[in-house]
């Protein structure tokens, strides 16, 4: 049995437009930080109980689906890569925590629905600006019900993309920073909503040093669905052999995914 043939993506989206109203917005400007993680980031009162409503719901859909949420320990992490056979939820409850403490409108919520290492449903959601971005394998990709598209720009010099600096290693850091091989850059401060902005053609790629799966696991089926190419920096792509982290390229086309390619390889 497919659980992708009996669980729908409106089943989905509801769950996380309900966790967005009823949990993420009331806290927003008041939550409190828990503690900071090894990699610098941080976590909240709001991440876990996202994470624990948003876990609860999917069980009732299905019990007998796998659950990796970000929330976990990577030991939990690591055992549901291990032992769900490729088949799991992959959940970021709150993607863009730091700006969601620094009151700063960038954050959302994540989640993938993967089925023998191929993600198969796609959700992310935007509480702020009310956007829902959907996809299912197969079957295009949507903003609010409305169909998206991916930018038909080829040249890499007419792109704007996502740089994450932090995470790339010194020499290609400079050289992304410095060289001038694109027209501009930016860096939202959540993954999930530089894949679904991507997938929308509100930019033309992303390069990020090393997202976790529950970071890229939606974004990346949404803008494959929109049109985009995606994959780590060697070209190779994220599913269905998805480990724990992965670098990040991915482009709104071929000529600018392989322009991009070419210089992450000198």
């Amino acid at each position: 049995m497919s659980y992708s043939n009996t669980i729908t993506v409106a089943e989905l989206s509801a769950i996380l437009k309900q966790a967005g109203r009823e949990i993420i917005m009331p806290a927003y400007r008041s939550s409190v930080i828990i503690s900071g993680k090894a990699d610098g980031s941080i976590v909240t009162e709001t991440d876990l109980a996202c994470q624990t409503y948003i876990q609860d719901k999917l069980a009732q859909l299905d019990s007998s689906i796998a659950f990796l949420g970000e929330e976990m320990s990577e030991e939990e992490q690591l055992h549901c890569l291990r032992t769900s056979n490729g088949s799991y939820w992959c959940l970021d409850p709150l993607d863009g925590t730091t700006n969601f403490a620094t009151n700063l409108p960038g954050f959302a919520l994540s989640l993938a629905l993967i089925e023998n290492g191929l993600v198969e449903l796609a959700c992310i959601y935007d509480p702020v600006r009310d956007e829902l971005f959907t996809a299912k394998r197969g079957s295009g990709a949507e903003l609010n019900g409305t169909d998206i598209h991916a930018s038909a720009e080829t040249e890499l010099n007419n792109a704007v993309g996502y740089v994450d600096f932090k995470r790339l290693q010194r020499d290609t850091a400079v050289k992304l920073a410095c060289d001038k091989l694109y027209r501009s850059q930016r860096n939202l401060g959540s993954c999930a909503l530089e894949w679904a902005w991507l997938a929308a053609g509100r930019g033309q790629f992303i390069i990020h040093g090393g997202e976790k799966v529950w970071d890229f696991s939606a974004g990346s089926l949404i803008a494959t669905e929109a049109g985009c190419i995606s994959g780590d920096f060697n070209g190779q792509p994220l599913f269905p052999d998805a480990g724990l982290s992965s670098p990040i390229l991915a482009a709104c086309s071929s000529p600018v995914h392989e322009s991009l390619k070419r210089q992450l390889s000198e």
